[in-house]
């Protein structure tokens, strides 16, 4: 692995896509990054908890689920004394390029694939040409393995060139859980940023077009709630009982009947349940999984707290405890104007950008939403960028797929930033 990175963007890429792996479980990825970080050369190069402090990351699965995936990754012949330091579930890196004066620029990209069988149809070119995923059940279905091409190709590029000051690139794992967003922001590596740049492909722009800002990204949070109640006979004695299952569907119930906000908007859903163990059992247990967002983090702060009212309610009605907890969430963070501005000028002079969309609403939410407040709350700014792509299917869908020509846009863009920041923002 030692030809020039911009000269293998597909090649990159297509490894990537053969190893999806889950939240804090991207331990093959990681190895992955780590190799080709190493073969870049950087100044300081931090894995997993050297990267972020492990007790900051939400979302982290049980020990025997991250064991799973430890071993899958031991067998594929990641090297033993990296995998020892992401024990646990401390995943992802943090490569750092330090010039001494200059102004410190942080770039953001995600890891983590998501739980999704991928298409084995033949003209899905994943399946057709060889770099399908090798994780049954388990697929790069929202373009995070061009993410960290794109990560590569812009670290290489900076540490190639005459940048003045300190680049540092975020490999972040867990963002569809919204779990390693705020770890990372958390970190030492985020203390002193000048300027964040954040990127994603596609979302629905064709190749060719450059959105140079995102805004209205919806605040979030993941939860889950337990109901406890009593087992009884659903026959000889139902009045004995207290029956989780009422509790859990009038709770879902009322939960899509909480009111709306006249600040702006609120989603709130119900995505997974599961309760009971018999027909004739009055059910002692019910749990479901859900999620609030709102337009702003204050009216997320008001969805979460009219649901957890909601659901204690409901389990008091049926004489049921309810455990409500929360498994991960982000804040609302738009880019800045100025920064946005520049990103413009850039990717209009870029070969293979067609057209720039100064301003998107994102409509769904992110993590790196974590990494964009801390840079704005000590005075910087940060710029989420979206680099179109040309993909069949919807993100999150069995056939997803990304245009690789939309690669090399992606790293020109993004160095170009850099690159002017340094020179006109010194």
């Amino acid at each position: 692995m030692t030809a020039p990175i911009a000269e293998r963007f597909s090649e990159i890429r297509r490894a990537f896509h053969r190893c999806p792996e889950p939240a804090w479980r991207e331990f093959r990825t990681t190895g992955l990054l780590v190799e080709e970080i190493r073969s870049i050369g950087v100044d300081e190069l931090a894995v997993g908890a050297e990267a972020y402090d492990p007790d900051d990351r939400m979302a982290v699965p049980d020990d025997d689920e991250l064991d799973r995936w430890l071993d899958w990754a031991r067998a594929d012949g990641v090297d033993g004394e990296l995998l020892d330091a992401m024990a646990g579930g401390t995943t992802g890196a943090v490569a750092v390029i330090e010039r001494g004066d200059g102004p410190s620029v942080g770039l953001r990209v995600d890891i983590d694939g998501l739980f999704v069988e991928e298409s084995t149809a033949d003209d899905h070119a994943p399946a057709a040409e060889g770099f399908r995923s090798e994780h049954d059940g388990t697929m790069h279905a929202c373009g995070h393995d061009a993410h960290m091409t794109v990560g590569l190709g812009v670290l290489e590029a900076i540490e190639k060139s005459d940048f003045p000051g300190t680049f540092t690139a975020f490999f972040q794992p867990a963002e569809e859980e919204s779990g390693g967003g705020k770890p990372m922001a958390e970190s030492r590596f985020a203390a002193d940023l000048d300027y964040l740049l954040a990127v994603h492909v596609g979302l629905d722009h064709p190749t060719g077009e450059v959105v140079a800002g995102i805004r209205k990204p919806l605040a979030m949070s993941h939860l889950t709630v337990e109901f406890t109640g009593t087992s009884a006979h659903a026959g000889k004695e139902p009045n004995a009982g207290d029956n989780a299952v009422q509790a859990l569907a009038a709770a879902i119930q009322n939960a899509y009947a909480v009111p709306r906000h006249e600040a702006g908007m609120t989603r709130v859903n119900v995505g997974r349940v599961e309760a009971g163990a018999a027909s004739n059992v009055i059910a002692e247990r019910a749990a479901l999984a859900g999620e609030v967002r709102g337009e702003t983090t204050a009216l997320r702060e008001y969805a979460k707290a009219e649901l957890e009212r909601t659901v204690r309610a409901a389990a008091e009605m049926h004489g049921c405890d309810a455990d409500f907890r929360i498994v991960s969430e982000s804040p609302r963070a738009d880019s800045d104007e100025a920064l946005v501005a520049l990103v413009s000028d850039v990717a209009a002079g870029v070969d293979g950008v067609d057209s720039v969309v100064p301003w998107a609403d994102f409509g769904a939410s992110e993590d790196a939403t974590f990494l964009m407040r801390r840079v704005q709350e000590n005075g910087g700014e940060a710029a989420y960028l979206v680099v179109g792509t040309d993909h069949p299917g919807s993100h999150h869908t069995p056939r997803f797929d990304v245009d690789e020509r939309s690669i090399p846009v992606g790293v020109d863009v993004l160095t170009e930033t850099v690159l002017r920041i340094a020179d006109e923002r010194p």
